[in-house]
């Protein structure tokens, strides 16, 4: 039997709640309402929701508020931002705290669908991951220097300390560790693990950031993840 969603979305504007419901209930997803920040943490007591659509600009609690709080408590589904084009600043604090992608307003529903399922399907691969038992685990690990991947058991370590990515920073970091030393463009990274046309590529620089801090005994001088300027990113051969 398919698996059944649930959706948690907050924002302040009762029509676009309400429009956005609609459509997500259209696709079969469940769906939870809040009204603020607030609202949608203390909704998350009572659920298993498996992917959350934020406002940032919300009264009570904002929306980069309610991120913190999220990845405080250790919630690792996606999170996607609502964000005006005047917002700039605060998509950019929302991807370093946590969020998984942003959709700027105006939007058309398709859009929005479209980066929810994509998102859903790779926290659905990831979860898949997490949840094998030893006996189906193949054990595909790829390592790089002190650096290891285990694409079955959706870990990371750096010198044997585990450290602990979002599903979208594992994606990334998996993609460029499978050919060190090729240098993947900000394009063919989101293509490769959005599935989809390139959108909102900065995203990318923020996720390559995040990254770094996690895996880098030192991330300004970082060992494994480079940029190459005017190209893109890469694992470098060690």
């Amino acid at each position: 039997m398919e698996k059944k969603y649930c959706i948690l979305l907050v924002e302040d504007d009762v029509e676009i709640r309400n429009g956005i419901e609609i459509y997500l209930k259209n696709q079969g997803y469940d769906v939870i309402k809040a009204g603020n920040g607030e609202e949608g943490v203390k909704a998350l007591e009572n659920a298993t929701v498996h992917l959350a659509i934020l406002d940032i600009m919300m009264p009570v609690m904002d929306g980069i508020t309610m991120l913190m709080k999220l990845r405080e408590k250790k919630y690792e589904f996606p999170v996607l931002m609502l964000t005006a084009k005047s917002e700039e600043v605060d998509k950019i604090m929302g991807l370093n705290m946590g969020a998984d992608d942003y959709i700027t307003k105006p939007f058309t529903p398709l859009e929005l669908l479209a980066r929810v399922n994509s998102h859903l399907r790779r926290y659905s691969r990831y979860l898949d991951a997490l949840t094998k038992s030893d006996n189906e685990t193949n054990e595909r690990i790829i390592t790089v220097g002190g650096l290891e991947l285990n694409e079955d058991t959706v870990q990371v370590s750096v010198d044997g300390k585990d450290v602990k990515l979002t599903p979208i920073e594992f994606k990334i970091l998996q993609l460029l560790m499978k050919t060190p030393g090729k240098v993947f463009s900000a394009d063919e990274i989101y293509e490769s693990v959005w599935n989809e046309r390139a959108i909102n590529t900065d995203t990318i620089m923020v996720h390559v950031r995040n990254i770094r801090e996690k895996i880098e005994a030192d991330p300004k001088k970082p060992m494994y993840l480079k940029v190459v300027w005017g190209v893109g990113y890469k694992i470098e051969r060690r």
